[in-house]
């Protein structure tokens, strides 16, 4: 998914590791048999994708998942990914040349696997709550890796690249690991590696749920994460939730140096339902975001002089982001509309980052701290419908935008073509999908997302300025 806008098409050598994936998965799995047939009960926190009364539960600890797998046709698209999560790029990108088609993973849910835990305590109404969730490709039996689709596609050309797209899914073993305290009355804390307050506002109010074959911002992390996809889940970080009655509260710290972003972080959300209406308002402000991408081959030739190897070795672009966000829903049966947008301001960093930085377990061998000598404004704005035509069917139509601000200086200064990527420019996408329930756990889907891109974002495309990928698939839920 890409970090700052699709022209920086952006997720050596972290490979898969058969015995250790196959461990936590035989583990997953004889856990199951244990807990089969036991009564359940609804962990806190992140509640499983299956109904509580379908979860596999024992003594607090539920096991739950998503299989989602389907086929897709691009109209300009690159060759498919194994470590991308997608595995195609869904949106239209620099190297988008062909019209191509394939069996693609996580198209309408992110497949996982993961253990929820929910501990009643000894005194008043606290818990202790747990959570641990691990990403897969279905397509490929490959834990979800963008970063290596990256490091796969150093030194070539556009024209000889694979799908490649930055994330902060980057081959961890667990892409949430936290453990924390859980009360009605006083809230949630949690700590450890776990999805941002924008990034749980996303997943409620885009019209489709993230989907990464049907949204932009679900495709995206740009928005989610702030300015940079690497900040969609932050390592190292303090959460905080809070509901009285019909008010929320959310806040997030991230400390520094965690491998995701060179300095620290901090998120606050406010919002409230009222009859059908629920919205909410965020603030974000990341320091030494890191937005990466594959290296050229001229890069690649300086790595030995550096001590660094291609299998490992990417670029990095430095910025401190500031954003603000708002975002709605409103329910009038049987359709739900959402709208949201975000302004976020990209300068440079404060603190620097130096070549070496490690960013999961890869490494920065290429910096650029100085990418925004003026600021950038990045607003990014959707709106959508679902429609319940049936109890088994929805139908979802979507719309979602960037608008770039131009932020060259010298003769790029207010330029409104294509000749910079610091010009001014647009991308417009839209899209339509249908999900059927055929059972409680079981969903087909079909639908398609429109990308077109124009201006300061088409710069470098050189193939093809827009994309449309009809798509279908099934999901398993438990």
């Amino acid at each position: 998914m890409t970090s700052r806008t699709p022209s920086q098409s952006v997720r050596p050598g972290r490979t898969f590791k058969v015995p250790r994936a196959a461990c936590l998965l035989g583990t997953l799995v004889g856990f199951a048999g244990a807990a089969h047939g036991q009564s359940a009960q609804a962990p806190a926190q992140a509640t499983p994708p299956a109904p509580a009364s379908s979860a596999i539960t024992w003594h607090g600890i539920t096991l739950y998942g998503i299989v989602d797998i389907g086929l897709q046709y691009d109209t300009h698209a690159a060759p498919f990914s194994d470590y991308f999560m997608a595995g195609s790029s869904d949106i239209v990108q620099k190297n988008s040349r062909q019209a191509i088609s394939g069996v693609t993973s996580n198209n309408l849910s992110q497949s996982r696997v993961g253990l929820n835990g929910n501990e009643p305590l000894n005194f008043g109404d606290w818990s202790g709550v747990f959570k641990l969730e691990t990403f897969f490709n279905p397509s490929s039996g490959q834990l979800s890796d963008a970063l290596k689709s990256l490091t796969q596609n150093n030194g070539r050309a556009l024209n000889q690249q694979n799908t490649n797209l930055d994330s902060s899914v980057g081959g961890q073993i667990f892409q949430q690991s936290f453990a924390g305290l859980s009360s009605p009355t006083y809230g949630t804390i949690t700590f450890g590696r776990q999805n941002t307050v924008l990034a749980d506002g996303i997943g409620k109010y885009d019209p489709n749920a993230a989907s990464q074959a049907f949204s932009l911002i679900g495709l995206s992390g740009t928005a989610a994460g702030g300015g940079d996809t690497q900040d969609r889940r932050m390592d190292s970080s303090l959460k905080y939730g809070l509901k009285v009655q019909n008010f929320r509260l959310g806040a997030q710290y991230k400390f520094s140096d965690a491998a995701n972003s060179g300095n620290s972080a901090v998120e606050v959300s406010l919002g409230g339902d009222y009859a059908g209406f629920s919205g909410d308002a965020y603030y974000v402000k990341v320091k030494s975001a890191i937005a990466l991408g594959a290296l050229s081959a001229a890069q690649v030739a300086t790595l030995p002089t550096l001590g660094l190897s291609p299998s490992n070795s990417l670029t990095g672009t430095i910025s401190d982001n500031t954003t603000f966000g708002l975002m709605g829903m409103y329910t009038f049966a049987p359709f739900k509309f959402f709208v949201g947008y975000e302004n976020i301001k990209f300068e440079n960093p404060e603190t620097p980052l130096n070549v070496g930085f490690d960013v999961a377990a890869y490494k920065l061998a290429v910096v650029n701290n100085a990418a925004y000598n003026h600021e950038k404004i990045l607003q990014v704005y959707w709106a959508g419908v679902k429609y319940s035509v049936l109890p088994q069917l929805d139908l979802t139509l979507a719309y979602y935008g960037y608008h770039q601000s131009a932020y060259g200086t010298g003769a790029n200064a207010g330029c409104k073509t294509n000749a910079s990527g610091t010009c001014s420019g647009e991308l417009v996408d839209f899209s339509l999908d249908a999900v059927y329930k055929l059972s409680k756990r079981f969903d087909a889907y079909a639908g398609f997302m429109y990308s077109g891109v124009q201006d300061g974002l088409a710069n470098g495309y050189i193939y093809s300025k827009n994309n449309i990928n009809p798509t279908i698939g099934v999901r398993f839920s438990f």
